[in-house]
C-alpha cells in the first residue's frame, strides 16, 4: 500500500473543516490524498471550503451534492468513487488529527481487517473557543491536553496513550459497536465488496454501524485501533434524529441476517 485516500465528511461548518484540513496538511506521512465529501453545504460555505483546498500540499478533490437532509452515506460513496488508492480512511470534518495519524493508520492496516480508531471529545465551551481562535490543537504537546483534562475541557486522556497491544488488537473480531466513520480504516476492495454505505439509511443514525456489520458478515475482522490513532472531536449539536428509530430497526434486522452482505443501494452505482 502506498497511497491512502482520506474521505472527509463535512456540512456547513467551514471553521471546523479548516482545523481538520490544517491537521491533515501537517501530517508526517504525506503519501495520501484527500476527498472532501460535502453533504450539501450552502453556496457561501461551499466557496469557503473549496478555497481551503487550494492550500493542500497533497492531492485533493471535492465531492458535493445538494442538501436533501442528512445523507452522509451517499456522499461518502460518491467520494470513494473518486478515490485513487487501495485503502480508505473515513474521518469527519469536525475532527482534528495528530501529526502521526496517517502514519499510525498505515502501520495498523492489514488485509482482511478494518480498523476503528477512538476519539477524544471536546466540551461545548472549549469547542467554541477553539473555533473562534482557530487553535491549532494538532501541534500542542501532551501536557497541554493533560491541562485540558484537569479543567474538564476534554473527556479523557487515555485516548492519547500509545500501547502496542499486539494480539489484543484482534480480541473482538466481530464487535461492531463503537466503530464509527469519524475514524475508520478499511480496504477499498472490502468496501466495494459489500457495496459501501447503504443509502437506504437516510437521516442520522447507524449507516456506519450497518457498513461494519456487513463487513463482519463478509469475513472482514475488526482490528482494534484504540491506543494508537485518536482524533479530537469538536462538540456539535445533534443532527435531526427523526429517522433514528427506523434506521435502528433496519440495523437490528441485518444483525440477524448473517448472509446479508451487499448494500441494496450502495457505491456500485457510482463506479
Amino acid at each position: 500500500m502506498k497511497l491512502i485516500s482520506v474521505i472527509v465528511t463535512t456540512y456547513n461548518w467551514p471553521q471546523a473543516l479548516k482545523l481538520c484540513l490544517d491537521s491533515l496538511f501537517a501530517q508526517q506521512d504525506q503519501n495520501f490524498e484527500i476527498i472532501i465529501a460535502d453533504d450539501g453545504s450552502s453556496a457561501e460555505n461551499l466557496k469557503k471550503t473549496q478555497a481551503f483546498c487550494e492550500l493542500s500540499p497533497v492531492s485533493i478533490s471535492y465531492s458535493y451534492h445538494e442538501d436533501q437532509g442528512f445523507r452522509a452515506g451517499t456522499i461518502r460513496n460518491k467520494a470513494v468513487a473518486l478515490s485513487k488508492s487501495d485503502y480508505l480512511l473515513f474521518i469527519d470534518g469536525d475532527c482534528i488529527l495528530m501529526p502521526d495519524f496517517i502514519a499510525r493508520h498505515r502501520q495498523l492496516a492489514e488485509l482482511q481487517c478494518f480498523v476503528p480508531g477512538n476519539r477524544v471529545l471536546l466540551n461545548a465551551k472549549f469547542t467554541e473557543e477553539v473555533i473562534t481562535q482557530q487553535t491549532p490543537l494538532h501541534v500542542k504537546p501532551i501536557n497541554y491536553f493533560l491541562s485540558l483534562r484537569l479543567q474538564k475541557k476534554i473527556n479523557r486522556m487515555s485516548g492519547f496513550l500509545y500501547l502496542p497491544l499486539g494480539f489484543l488488537r484482534y480480541m473482538q473480531p466481530k464487535k461492531w459497536q463503537r466503530a464509527m466513520t469519524c475514524n475508520l480504516g478499511v480496504w477499498k476492495d472490502d468496501f466495494i465488496r459489500v457495496n459501501g454505505f447503504d443509502e437506504l439509511f437516510e437521516g442520522w443514525g447507524f449507516e456506519d454501524s450497518d457498513l461494519v456489520i456487513r463487513l463482519i458478515h463478509a469475513g472482514i475482522k475488526r482490528k482494534e485501533g484504540r491506543f494508537s490513532v485518536p482524533v479530537l472531536h469538536l462538540w456539535h449539536t445533534h443532527n435531526d434524529k427523526s429517522k433514528q428509530e427506523q434506521n435502528y430497526q433496519r440495523l437490528l434486522e441485518r444483525l440477524q441476517q448473517q448472509d446479508f452482505i451487499i448494500a441494496e443501494k450502495g457505491v456500485s452505482q457510482y463506479l
